[in-house]
C-alpha cells in the first residue's frame, strides 16, 4: 500500500489492469479445463452407435458432452443424412461459430500486457516532471538524497508496470497455446466424424433384425391353416 501511495495515481490503474488479467487467466483456464475431452474414445463410442443406425443415441452423448469438438460432432450428427459436401461445409461452419469463444477475452489480457509498461513508463515520466517543478519551486537548490527521493518514487510505476505485463504476456500465451490446441482436437473430431458418418452409413447395421422369422413363423401359421 506504501508502493501505491508512492507511485501516484496511475498505481491504481495498474493494480486494477493486475487484477484483470488475473480474472481473465482464471476463467479462461477454468473454461478450457472443462472444454478439454478425450476425442478418441469419444468418437470410438459414436462410431459404434452410428454402425448400428443409432444416431438419437449419439447425438444425446454429444449433448451431454461439454466442450467444442462435442458441439461440432453434433452438428454433423443432426445432419447425418447429408452429402459429404455439405456435412464438411456444416463441421466448418460449426468450428468457426466455436472460434470466438475460445479466444474470449484474449484480446484484453494482451492489451494489458501492451499498455502495462506505457502506464508504468508515464507514471514515471509525470514523478520526473514533478520532482523537479518541486525543486524549481525551492530556487534550484536541494540535498541529493531529495531528488534521489524523488527519482525513487517516480520508478516506481515503472518497475510496477512491468511487474503487471510481464505476467499478463505468459498469461496470453499460455491461454493462446491452449486454445490452439482445442481448436486442433475440434478439427480433427469434425473430419473423423465426417469420414465415420459417410463410411458406415452405407453399411449395415450389427444388429440382428428379427423381422424376417417373424414373417416365416406367420407364413407357416398361414399354410397350417389352409391345409
Amino acid at each position: 500500500m506504501d508502493l501505491i501511495t508512492k507511485g501516484g495515481p496511475l498505481m491504481w490503474l495498474l493494480l486494477g489492469c493486475s487484477i484483470i488479467a488475473i480474472a481473465i487467466f482464471l476463467e479462461r483456464l477454468f473454461y478450457f479445463h472443462r472444454a478439454r475431452i478425450d476425442v478418441g474414445d469419444l468418437l470410438f463410442g459414436l462410431r459404434n452407435l452410428i454402425k448400428n443406425k443409432a444416431y438419437s443415441e449419439a447425438l444425446s452423448e454429444t449433448v451431454v458432452t461439454p466442450g467444442p469438438a462435442a458441439r461440432v460432432i453434433q452438428s454433423a450428427l443432426r445432419r447425418y443424412s447429408a452429402p459429404r459436401t455439405e456435412l464438411k461445409e456444416i463441421v466448418q461452419e460449426s468450428g468457426q461459430l466455436e472460434v470466438p469463444k475460445l479466444e474470449k477475452h484474449l484480446s484484453v489480457l494482451l492489451t494489458v500486457a501492451y499498455i502495462a509498461p506505457l502506464i508504468g513508463l508515464l507514471g514515471s515520466v509525470l514523478g520526473l516532471v514533478d520532482t523537479f517543478v518541486r525543486i524549481n519551486a525551492v530556487g534550484g537548490f536541494t540535498t541529493v538524497s531529495e531528488i534521489s527521493q524523488g527519482v525513487y518514487e517516480a520508478l516506481i510505476t515503472s518497475a510496477a508496470g512491468l511487474m503487471v505485463a510481464i505476467p499478463a504476456l505468459i498469461f496470453y500465451s499460455h491461454l493462446r497455446t491452449y486454445a490452439k490446441s482445442l481448436m486442433h482436437d475440434m478439427e480433427s473430431a469434425g473430419i473423423e466424424i465426417v469420414n465415420t458418418i459417410c463410411d458406415l452409413r452405407s453399411e449395415p447395421s450389427d444388429i440382428i433384425s428379427m423381422r424376417p422369422d417373424n414373417e416365416e413363423a406367420s407364413g407357416e401359421g398361414d399354410d397350417s391353416v389352409q391345409s
